[in-house]
C-alpha cells in the first residue's frame, strides 16, 4: 500500500508542476503571471483540502453522504437562479459570489459518495432491479440530468458512465442495467442530434476537411500542435500554438502545447502518469477495509482517469469535443480542487487499508465481488 501511496502523490505531483510550467508558457502571449497565480491560489485550495480529506476518516462521507448529495443539487439549481448563476456561451455551468465556481466539479464527487454509501449499504440486493439499477438510477438520474441541462453534455457523459461503473462494481447484474443504459444512450444520442452546437462537432469530427475554419478548427491546430513538436519538442516557450492558432490552449486543449513544445516523450510521460494513478487507485480499492472504501476509492479513480482519457482522446481527434479539461493540467479553479479532493480520498482509503489477511465477502446470486472482500479481525 504504500508504494501505491507514495506512486500515487508523484504523480499528481510531477503532473501539477507540468501542468504550472505549461500554463505559464500557454499564457505567454497576455502576460501569463496572472492566470499562474490564480491557478497557484486554486493549488494551495485544493491542497488543502486534500490534505483534510486524506486525515479524515473516509468512512464519515459515508454517514453523510446526504448532506453532500443536497449541496451538490442545490448548487446545480443555483446556476440558473439569476444574479447567482453566471452563463456564458450559452451555458449556465458557474456560480459567481466573489469566486467563479463550477458546482458540477464537485456534485461528481458527491454523487460517488452517495453511490458507494448505497452500494455498500445494499450488496445483498444489488442483484435486484429495484435495489441494484431502479433506486441508485432515481438517485443518479438528478444531478444527471441537472448537468445535462447546464447544458454539459461532456460532464454528463462522464458521471454517466462512471455511475454505471460503480454500480457493476457494487454488485448489479449486468442484463439489469444494459436496458437503462442504452435507453439514457438513446435519449443522449436525441438531444445532441437535435443541439446544432454538438451536430457541428459531431461532423467536425467526421469530416474534419469540410470545417476546417469552424468547428474542427481547434481539433486541427491542436493536430498541427502534436505533429509539429516531434520526438523532443520545439523547446518550452517556443511553440507558436498559442498565438491565436488555438484558442484553448492554456484549458481543454493544452496537451498540444505540450506535444509541441515538449514533444512526444512528454506526451506519452502525461498518459503513463494517468495510467499509474489508475493502478494506484484499482490498488487501494483493492486492499480498501471495507466495501464502502473499495466503492469509493473506484469512483474517484474513475473520475480522474476516465475524465483525462476523454481530454486526451478529444486533443489527438479521437473522440469529437466534449470540453472536459486535463486533470492537474488544465487551467481551472474548480475542476483543480475537485481533482485533489479525489486524491484526498484515496489517501483516506490507502491509509486505513493496511491489512494482513482478506477473506471472500459472501457469495449470492451476482457472484463474487473481490471489491467486497471483508477484512479479518
Amino acid at each position: 500500500m504504500k508504494v501505491a501511496v507514495t506512486t500515487l502523490a508523484a504523480s499528481v505531483a510531477a503532473l501539477l508542476g507540468l501542468g504550472l510550467v505549461m500554463l505559464y508558457s500557454s499564457s505567454m502571449m497576455h502576460g501569463g503571471g496572472h492566470e499562474l497565480m490564480m491557478q497557484l491560489l486554486w493549488c494551495v485550495a485544493g491542497f488543502l483540502g486534500c490534505a483534510l480529506l486524506a486525515a479524515a476518516d473516509y468512512k464519515v462521507l459515508g454517514k453523510l453522504w446526504w448532506l453532500f448529495y443536497i449541496l451538490a443539487v442545490a448548487g446545480l439549481v443555483g446556476v440558473f437562479v439569476p444574479h447567482l448563476g453566471h452563463a456564458s456561451h450559452g451555458a449556465h455551468r458557474w456560480l459567481k459570489a466573489g469566486l467563479t465556481l463550477q458546482p458540477s466539479e464537485f456534485a461528481k464527487i458527491a454523487l460517488v459518495i452517495a453511490l458507494a454509501a448505497y452500494c455498500d449499504r445494499n450488496q445483498r440486493q444489488m442483484a435486484a432491479f429495484k435495489r441494484g439499477v431502479a433506486l441508485p438510477g432515481a438517485l443518479a438520474s438528478v444531478i444527471l440530468v441537472l448537468i445535462f441541462v447546464e447544458p454539459d453534455r461532456g460532464a454528463a457523459i462522464l458521471l454517466s458512465t462512471v455511475t454505471v461503473a460503480v454500480l457493476m462494481v457494487g454488485g448489479v447484474c449486468w442484463k439489469h442495467i444494459l436496458l437503462p443504459a442504452l435507453g439514457g444512450a438513446g435519449i443522449v444520442a436525441a438531444e445532441i442530434w437535435r443541439d446544432p452546437l454538438r451536430m457541428r462537432r459531431i461532423m467536425a469530427w467526421l469530416h474534419p476537411q469540410e470545417h476546417l475554419n469552424g468547428a474542427a478548427l481547434q481539433a486541427q491546430q491542436a493536430m498541427i500542435g502534436l505533429g509539429s513538436g516531434g520526438i523532443f519538442g520545439v523547446g518550452l516557450g517556443n511553440g507558436v500554438r498559442k498565438f491565436g492558432y488555438l484558442p484553448e490552449i492554456n484549458t481543454d486543449f493544452i496537451l498540444a502545447n505540450i506535444g509541441e513544445e515538449l514533444g512526444l516523450v512528454a506526451t506519452l510521460a502525461v498518459v503513463l502518469l494517468f495510467v499509474l494513478i489508475a493502478i494506484c487507485g484499482i490498488t487501494i480499492a483493492l486492499r480498501a477495509r471495507e466495501p464502502f472504501g473499495a466503492f469509493l476509492a473506484v469512483g474517484v479513480t474513475l473520475l480522474i482517469c476516465l475524465q483525462a482519457a476523454i481530454n486526451i482522446g478529444v486533443v489527438t481527434s479521437a473522440l469529437p469535443n466534449k470540453g472536459l479539461p486535463l486533470p492537474f493540467i488544465s487551467y481551472g479553479g474548480s475542476n483543480l480542487v475537485a481533482m485533489f479532493a479525489c486524491v484526498g480520498i484515496l489517501f483516506s482509503v490507502a491509509s486505513r487499508g493496511r491489512i494482513r489477511e482478506r477473506v471472500p465477502a459472501a457469495r449470492d446470486d451476482a457472484g463474487y465481488n473481490p471489491f467486497a472482500a471483508r477484512v479479518s479481525a
